[in-house]
């Protein structure tokens, strides 16, 4: 059964849909400086608006400018949804925990940071707690759609977006649905978050440059984009729009370091190599990859390396991190909606940031006008999380 694209929502640091594509077409960055919080240091990150933006309302507006794109109207009662997050409702906790620690003073003879314990009503004050756990968007889009249908919560790091696509595809494929809203939204913007990647040495100092000589690490990143996923027998039907249809996908796990990749790239390969058999392609089939592109000394080495091993031929490749930054668990499904957007108008997205490559390598550095049938999103995410993704052009769609 074939699974068509009918719809896409997607918000990132440079606007929605439409805007995101053009901007990033025109080669325009929406990273900048800011100072979310004061007793942080200023960094570059991509930001929505000038505080950071709130994971439900990223998840309301993608799924109403998704569902609006693929002309559908509420209640959909049979419809499933599948949305993840890396970090979901974590802003919530983090102010819970800092509401605590100011609240309940401690002798100094006691830990400087109090046990928490969300079982305990008298410590945890902060109101419909079950509100932040960390299935909350998807819980939120199924109510918010009036879905009866299976409500699904993928965390799996960076590579959480693509997941939720690889499960909304699923759910077709095999009729518990004919219709599923799938992707992931990213609010990371946290003092925890920031200090977390600052401690690691993982953020950049000025900006994102993938693949670049000088890349310094990541850009972190507001964003989320949902597709609305539906039987190939179901779009024609209603006469829906096509993007696009999904191919395949494969997911595998390193089973080797909390964040480092492994090097042997075993794993990450068997990924491709999984998707390309369940999609029946080739290498010299797929004519774009969406890298995941992060611009991290580490994982820019690794995914280099895998496209020259895999595709000797070449292929045309960006990362689009340069211009959006980096959504964590949201990026995959940023990269699948720019790539379904690249079919449609067959046109590439240019690798923004990327001024001298490190790799002998056909990236595309301004957006580019060419034949694009089949192409190819990668996420690879701490804990050696991999998930790569086909898309591709269809007459029956």
């Amino acid at each position: 059964m074939q699974v068509c694209v009918t719809g896409i929502g997607l918000v990132s640091a440079l606007g929605r849909l439409k805007p995101s594509w053009q901007h990033l077409l025109n080669g325009e960055s929406a990273i900048r400086w800011y100072r979310p919080f004061a007793n942080l240091p200023p960094l570059p990150l991509a930001m929505i608006g000038q505080t950071p933006a709130s994971v439900e309302q990223l998840t309301y507006q993608v799924v109403a400018d998704a569902l609006e794109d693929a002309n559908l109207t509420m209640p959909l009662k049979d419809c499933g949804v599948v949305i993840g997050s890396s970090r979901s409702c974590q802003a919530a906790w983090e102010q819970l925990a800092q509401e605590n620690i100011t609240s309940h003073r401690k002798l100094d003879t006691e830990p400087e940071y109090p046990r928490f314990d969300i079982l305990n009503e008298e410590i945890l004050t902060l109101e419909h707690w079950l509100d932040t756990l960390p299935h909350q968007p998807a819980i939120a889009a199924a109510h918010y759609i009036g879905s009866y249908g299976p409500a699904l919560a993928p965390m799996a790091a960076c590579a959480t977006g693509i997941w939720a696509i690889a499960q909304g595809f699923e759910l077709i494929q095999t009729g518990q649905c004919q219709r599923v809203i799938a992707g992931a939204v990213e609010a990371p913007i946290t003092p925890l978050t920031l200090a977390g990647f600052t401690k690691m040495g993982a953020l950049a100092k000025t900006g994102a440059y993938p693949f670049d000589k000088q890349r310094q690490g990541l850009v972190l990143a507001e964003g989320g984009s949902v597709l609305v996923l539906e039987s190939e027998d179901l779009a024609r039907r209603r006469g829906a729009p096509i993007y696009g249809k999904l191919l395949g996908f494969g997911l595998t796990s390193d089973a080797y370091h909390v964040s480092k990749p492994n090097r042997d790239q075993q794993s990450a390969i068997a990924a491709i190599k999984q998707c390309l058999d369940r999609s029946h392609l080739f290498p010299t089939d797929i004519d774009y990859i969406h890298t995941h592109g992060t611009a991290t000394q580490l994982n820019d080495q690794n995914e280099a390396e895998l496209i020259q091993q895999l595709f000797p031929q070449g292929v045309a490749i960006s990362s689009t991190k340069g211009a959006t930054g980096h959504t964590l668990g949201a990026s995959g499904a940023i990269g699948t909606a720019f790539s379904l957007m690249a079919l449609k108008h067959q046109v590439l997205p240019p690798c923004i940031g990327l001024r001298e490559p490190e790799w002998d390598l056909d990236f595309v550095t301004i957006a580019r006008q060419c034949q694009v049938r089949q192409a190819l999103c990668f996420s690879f995410g701490f804990g050696g999380q991999n998930a790569v993704t086909a898309i591709g052009i269809s007459s029956n769609c």
